[in-house]
């Protein structure tokens, strides 16, 4: 069994350390506020962006996770949590002469900028042209050229218990969908996420790149489409009309064949069995 941190212990790295506590590795979950750590988890009440705070760190740690995010949509909030964060971690554990196996830093399909509906993979070109990537992709360079091995997992877009707004929108304000400005989009579910991260530290040498989506990437108006049949609501496409299903400043479809071929087997292949596990919920 392995002692594992995972700092920034939010939305995933709760999941995640539900996930390896039930595996009875020894988990500490580091966050500011740890009213919501309970059960196995032990927790840290600790600012990543404070190194003074971070002596409580616990010794012999054989994986790190960091999994924080930004408290806000700004340039100044991404610089804290991704480069000022993170910086003090590393600086932390080789002060205190750790020799983790490896750190696992959770970035974001943000640092693509592809806008014509390009198949995108861990080979193809990050030139981000919004802070959020900039920020990210500055953060995994970081993290790489540390002295600790590492690993980088790119996820999309987020969703999963307690985050049911494409859903609650669309019971209040109906669906638009513009069929003259379409984008993919690129999903995963909060419990694969965790489910990839767990899979990667269990690997004996994970690769140091991977892109963590679901199978399908999918063009906003058919899952506006999908949606709208779910909730039995029509789709409008007149401007009065609410959106539900944001533009997304790129346009590109993320593939995982990588993460497949690693051996990881999705719980929510596509955001269909990912949206009906929320319905069920609800």
């Amino acid at each position: 069994m392995s002692n594992v941190l995972i700092a920034g212990c939010g939305y995933v790295g709760i999941a995640l350390a539900s996930l390896l506590s039930s595996d009875k590795h020894t988990v500490w979950g580091l966050r500011r506020k740890i009213d919501l750590l309970k059960g196995s988890i032990t927790p840290i009440s600790a600012d990543l962006t404070n190194p003074q705070s971070l002596s409580q760190i616990p010794q012999g740690l054989d994986f790190v996770f960091y999994t924080a995010a930004a408290d806000t949509q700004s340039d100044a909030a991404y610089r804290m949590a991704y480069i000022v964060g993170l910086s003090c971690l590393i600086q932390t554990l080789k002060f205190q002469d750790q020799c983790p196996k490896r750190i696992f830093f959770t970035s974001s399909t943000a640092v693509y900028s592809q806008t014509k509906g390009e198949w995108v993979d861990e080979g193809s070109p990050t030139n981000p042209n919004h802070f959020a990537g900039a920020r990210l992709l500055e953060a995994e360079s970081l993290v790489k050229g540390s002295v600790f091995p590492s690993t980088v997992v790119r996820f999309g877009g987020i969703y999963g218990p307690g985050r049911t707004r494409l859903i609650t929108q669309a019971r209040e304000r109906g669906i638009q969908v513009s069929e003259s400005n379409q984008c993919y989009t690129n999903r995963i579910h909060r419990d694969d996420c965790a489910g990839v991260l767990k899979h990667l530290m269990r690997l004996a040498e994970p690769d140091s790149l991977y892109l963590a989506v679901d199978g399908e990437p999918a063009l906003d108006s058919d899952v506006a489409r999908w949606l709208a049949g779910r909730l039995g609501i029509p789709v409008s496409s007149g401007v009065a009309a609410a959106r539900v299903i944001r533009q997304g400043r790129s346009n590109k479809r993320c593939c995982n064949q990588k993460l497949l071929s690693s051996g990881y087997c999705f719980k929510y292949p596509t955001y269909r069995e990912g949206l009906r596990a929320l319905f069920a919920a609800r």
